[in-house]
């Protein structure tokens, strides 16, 4: 009984490594890494995504996380055409809510008072060049989150992109799960092995 469930913690394991090394990795929200670019997802329009540092850390480009408490350039390339039309805002907030990596647009809508959890806000305007950046100061080491919208040109519809974000403070990306499959992988060997029959065993002697 106890080789057939490590066996199955086995490859319960196996395929969510598989399932993390073949597929895009996804990042918080509407920001995900393809192909080693940033892409965010602004409703059904894409842009890549990169922010700098370029005060602590030159031209290194960042997904999301920023390691410094420094002014950083947000860019986005536009990859619809159609963005070129519509006017796009963007406004970063602070996770007051705690809703952390896992923020949607109802999340934002749920906070009581959008304009005292805004730390920075740039109004809406046409980029007709494709390329879109902002740049804010950042004085506080925390967790932010930054959205997105763009306003359709001719029609009464709005399209919104909501990433988590952490400000002075290092992304551990996947190591956690890492370790809890290692930790699992050798609890299960334990019990397939006997391990709870050699504690009673002990304890009998």
């Amino acid at each position: 009984m106890n080789l057939i469930l490590f066996r199955r913690l086995l490859g319960i394991s196996l395929f969510l490594i598989t399932s993390l090394s073949n597929s895009p990795v996804f990042a918080h929200g509407g920001v995900v890494l393809e192909e080693d670019r940033c892409v965010i997802n602004i409703g059904f329009l894409t842009a890549h995504f990169t922010v700098y540092q370029t005060e602590t850390s030159g031209n290194r480009e960042f997904c999301e996380d920023i390691p410094d408490v420094t002014t950083s350039v947000f860019v986005m390339e536009y990859l619809h055409d159609f963005l070129y039309q519509m006017p796009v805002d963007f406004r970063i907030i602070r996770d007051v809510n705690d809703v952390g990596a896992f923020a949607r647009w109802e999340d934002v809508q749920a906070i009581d008072d959008i304009e005292a959890a805004t730390v920075f806000y740039q109004s809406s305007r046409i980029q007709a060049s494709g390329v879109y950046s902002v740049e804010y100061a950042f004085e506080e080491k925390g967790t932010y989150i930054g959205v997105v919208t763009a306003q359709h040109p001719t029609e009464d519809s709005q399209y919104n992109a909501v990433f988590y974000f952490q400000v002075g403070g290092a992304d551990f990306g996947t190591i956690p799960l890492f370790i809890a499959i290692v930790i699992v992988l050798q609890l299960g060997y334990w019990l397939a092995n006997g391990g709870i029959a050699r504690i009673r065993a002990a304890k009998q002697a």
